[in-house]
């Protein structure tokens, strides 16, 4: 059977309780009620414990996404800084390829303009030369002056057209070169421009792939705070449970001492005549100390602290319906239902050493009644907060909880 120290403090004030007649009428009753609410409060703090452990692993799990997702969104980040710092040069590139060619451009139309006026400027020295009369070479002879001057105007006439001619050709070279130039010019510009281009799709898909990244991102990261805010006032709400349960021990531990006074009442009147105990019916040898174990069974679970909570006693592995026999003779002081210990039957054997047998499918005695060491108290089952048929059994000392197996 599983308990905290909270419960386990109330319940060993409860195994103090005795009938009404030995003290204020009620006054069992109520503290079976306080310890009945405690129990529940227990009930929601363990659910509450648990839930935080819930909720604190899945914060860990988000956690370690968010941190393996900031690596791709690095890797993702650095991928896209490389590709956009690759698509600027390019695009600085095909800038520069631009520019040049309008330039080429701008020239070839310069060279072309002026390869035409060549053109046309030498097309009318020929013609000046060939059909003005001042071209003809007899009027250049009549005209001259002396035969030196015939000579040198026919000389710088040949001059003039071969000059005019060269102009022509030449521009005419640098015309077909520019071209040229220009040409391959735009062939590159195509081959920069494709690849600017290629980049620029690469650089979105990445772009896109770093934003699903963050979106995931900020989507965990919205879990994860909603999940800190349900642990925080999880938290809060075992807080308050805590709180309640201290309000209620503290009134639990006022009526267990007025309980003490009416079971030391109690004790006085034992000197009294009172009913004989019925005979005994021990079927096994006592220990040195005196007591014998409830029933034959398997010892399960030991006296101590399991799952990090105080275990109050020892389990004994029996079948359902088992008999539960009084480890001592004395008298019932608790024979019914009791919390996460299902129908309970308690024995005050005296100096104040009681005995508790929980679990029971079913009690066959009452409070009061005197029962005798060895004598049938109630029928073992899996009532409470239980797991499977099996006898609770608790030894306890002024009401607080000592191992079993000191006395068995």
């Amino acid at each position: 059977m599983t308990r905290t120290l909270l419960i386990g403090f109330a319940l060993a004030c409860t195994l103090l309780l005795s009938t009404s007649a030995a003290g204020e009428p009620g006054l069992g009753e109520r503290k079976q009620a306080v310890e009945s609410k405690i129990d529940r409060l227990q009930g929601k703090i363990d659910t509450a414990r648990e839930r935080e452990g819930v909720l604190s692993s899945q914060i860990e799990v988000v956690t370690g996404e968010i941190r393996a997702l900031q690596g791709d969104v690095d890797a993702a980040s650095a991928k896209l800084n490389g590709l956009e710092s690759v698509l600027a040069l390019h695009r600085r590139k095909l800038d520069h390829l631009n520019e040049l060619f309008r330039l080429q451009t701008r020239r070839l139309v310069f060279l072309q303009r002026q390869h035409i006026a060549a053109t046309e400027r030498l097309n009318r020295r020929v013609v000046e030369i060939y059909t003005s009369e001042r071209t003809e070479p007899l009027a250049v002879v009549l005209e001259a002056a002396s035969f030196g001057d015939m000579l040198d105007q026919l000389e710088f006439l040949n001059d003039i057209g071969s000059q005019d001619e060269k102009i022509a050709t030449e521009v005419e070279a640098a015309k077909i070169e520019v071209r040229e130039t220009r040409n391959s010019t735009r062939v590159t510009r195509s081959q920069v421009a494709e690849t600017t281009r290629l980049v620029a799709v690469r650089t979105a898909e990445q772009r896109r792939t770093l934003d699903r990244l963050a979106w995931s991102q900020r989507q965990l990261a919205t879990a994860r705070q909603e999940k800190s805010e349900a642990l925080s006032s999880t938290r809060g709400q075992r807080e308050e449970f805590l709180h309640e349960v201290e309000g209620l021990l503290a009134q639990s531990a006022e009526l267990s001492a007025r309980i003490r006074a009416a079971q030391a009442a109690a004790a006085s009147a034992a000197s009294a005549p009172s009913s004989s105990p019925s005979s005994p019916v021990r079927t096994q040898a006592a220990s040195s100390s005196g007591y014998i174990w409830p029933a034959h069974g398997v010892l399960t679970s030991s006296f101590g602290w399991r799952w990090g909570r105080m275990h109050e006693g020892i389990d004994i592995a029996v079948g359902s319906g088992t008999p539960v026999v009084s480890s001592a003779a004395g008298t019932v002081i608790v024979a019914g239902w009791l919390g996460g210990y299902g129908n309970l039957v308690v024995v005050d054997h005296g100096n104040g050493v009681s005995t508790a047998y929980g679990h029971n499918t079913g009690v066959a005695v009452g409070v009061g009644q005197a029962v005798a060491q060895g004598q049938l108290v109630a029928y073992s089952g899996n009532t409470g907060h239980s797991t499977g048929p099996h006898i609770h059994f608790e030894v306890r000392i002024n009401g607080s909880a000592v191992d079993p197996l000191g006395y068995l």
